[in-house]
């Protein structure tokens, strides 16, 4: 089984976030990569038949709604999208426009309209998306497999070599002729670069631009050269010890997830640890208002979030007072979704955690990009 995910990139997001219309539809669906889609399909037309109510509740007149509609029963109709699904679906939808990304997170059921997508669920895949790709890398074979939340896939990577010899020659390897200026193990290495230089480009052609980490399993010395000739930005520090010559699919699938806990674990306990560096210097916010403030006048480096948190209220576009509740009979928008949308738009990095990772346990906590005056 293998899960076909759309995970979106940071000009996905951007594209999200920019949105701004008088109408706009977010749906979260949870979905199962294992179905045929008929059960998600009946459960898409419940979720669009809860947006639009709340659309017309909102003022949207008929044929705003009617477009919505037009746009959602585009995606329940094609057959072939639904034989294709990850753990869950995200939709988004406007009167004119439609964006789907299928997500190896399983998210909770959810319909919103607005006037600005709700990607909060969303941005979940992008901080710790549970998926990864490993390379087992020895001298006499090369392997590629993609985990999942649900297991693993073998992949086929076109123009990927199958080994040392067959890449480079035999001879090459071991003659010492064929490099009169090497001797011995300095002229094997160089062979070696040359392989691994090939496994890294045949790699790349399946690799995405970046957010999915990379796991290494390979020995001396193919280990160290490999990361000092691959620039794909998420390659993992950590490689799985051992040959992988030695290990079922299993037995690698068992020791990367192990990887990506610890990858994302070090990666959180490093952004704590300068949390903590940062509050000494007067650097941090954990205060909500203060983050809508700071979040305004582009401030914040790192924002963390609770995925759940839910906190109604405004914030002025202008100054980043907060007014929390509802106002003037309208409904409230979230305040921490609000601080989010602008710390992305300013080029900060967001961080969807549980509130036990947010640093203080609370809604929000920043790092900010300079001390306040």
């Amino acid at each position: 089984m293998r899960l076909h995910t759309d995970i979106p990139n940071r000009a996905d997001i951007d594209a999200l976030v920019k949105t701004k219309a008088q109408w706009c539809v977010s749906l979260y669906l949870p979905t199962s990569p294992t179905s045929l889609g008929d059960a998600e399909r009946i459960e898409l037309g419940n979720l669009t038949r809860e947006a639009l109510d709340r659309l017309r509740d909102a003022g949207a007149d008929k044929d705003e709604t009617a477009a919505v509609e037009e746009q959602l029963a585009t995606l329940t109709d094609d057959d072939w999208f639904w034989r294709y699904q990850a753990r869950t679906l995200a939709v988004f939808a406007t009167p004119s426009s439609l964006a789907t990304f299928r997500l190896p997170n399983r998210l909770a059921r959810l319909a919103v309209a607005a006037d600005r997508f709700y990607i909060k669920p969303l941005l979940r895949a992008v901080t710790f998306p549970q998926t990864a790709f490993v390379l087992a890398l020895a001298a006499g074979s090369v392997r590629v497999l993609e985990i999942t939340p649900d297991g693993l896939e073998s992949l086929a990577v076109p123009g990927m070599p199958t080994d040392l010899e067959s890449a480079v020659g035999k001879e090459t390897i071991t003659d010492r002729a064929s490099l009169p200026r090497l001797h011995g193990g300095e002229g094997r290495k160089v062979r070696i670069r040359q392989f691994v230089r090939q496994v890294e480009h045949a790699l790349r052609r399946v690799l995405p631009e970046r957010n999915v980490p990379l796991i290494l399993a390979a020995t001396e010395p193919l280990d160290s050269i490999f990361r000092s000739v691959c620039g794909y930005p998420d390659l993992a520090p950590i490689t799985i010890p051992g040959s992988p010559e030695s290990l079922t699919d299993d037995e690698l699938l068992t020791q990367a997830r192990q990887v990506l806990d610890r990858f994302y674990a070090d990666q959180l306990r490093e952004l704590h640890e300068l949390f903590e560096e940062r509050s000494a210097q007067g650097r941090t916010a954990v205060d909500i208002a203060d983050a809508a403030r700071f979040a305004t006048v582009g401030a914040i480096d790192t924002v963390f979030f609770d995925i759940d948190a839910v906190v109604p209220g405004y914030v002025d576009e202008k100054t980043g007072t907060v007014i929390f509740g509802e106002t003037d009979g309208r409904p409230a928008d979230g305040v921490v979704d609000e601080i989010v949308r602008r710390v992305w738009l300013t080029g900060g990095r967001v961080l969807a955690v549980r509130r036990e990772d947010v640093p203080g346990g609370g809604d929000v906590a920043a790092i900010l990009r300079y001390t306040p005056a």
